[in-house]
């Protein structure tokens, strides 16, 4: 039986994550929210490989990161808060080179980091979205703590493992 791929994600500190999740909750459609929200850094790696597993862990051996939530974004079916950090594009590329035989093209690309907090709307209701977050919009800064590891299990995620972070004092 063919194993169920690998999603790695950015894991945010608990107050952005409260603050996505509850933007998500108001904005995704209740019929398909099925995650939390989440900064995917790639969406299809094997699973049950300890290469990867540990690649992951030594990937986290780094210092926790501030990101900057640089702006809001119009997807045309929902909206997304793009993120910048100079410090994520090259952690990213590195383990792109290390995952390099392992990944399908999506993850070869350029990583475009983003957090959906809305799809699968009309473009209407995308762009009402869109204008009621962008109104009052400033970019702000949040911390992201490590790598979260997910079973893709269709419509769900199965949550495998955190790598935290290093935490500079």
């Amino acid at each position: 039986m063919k194993s169920q791929p690998l999603i790695l994600t950015l894991k945010l500190d608990d107050s952005a994550q409260l603050r996505f999740n509850e933007l998500r909750k108001t904005h995704f459609p209740k019929h398909c929210n099925y995650m939390d929200a989440h900064l995917t850094l790639f969406h299809h790696l094997p699973s049950g490989l300890d290469s990867v597993s540990q690649a992951v862990t030594s990937f986290a051996s780094r210092p926790a990161m501030n990101v900057e939530v640089a702006a809001v974004k119009n997807l045309g079916n929902g909206v997304a808060y793009a993120i910048s950090s100079a410090d994520l594009q090259n952690l990213h590329k590195q383990m792109q080179k290390n995952f390099d035989r392992l990944l399908i093209s999506q993850d070869r690309q350029k990583l475009w980091p983003h957090i959906t907090v809305q799809n699968k709307v009309t473009a209407y209701k995308a762009l009402l979205t869109f204008k009621e977050l962008e109104k009052d919009f400033q970019p702000f800064q949040i911390r992201a703590t490590g790598i979260s590891s997910w079973l893709y299990l269709g419509a769900a995620w199965e949550w495998v493992r955190d790598d935290l972070f290093q935490v500079q004092d």
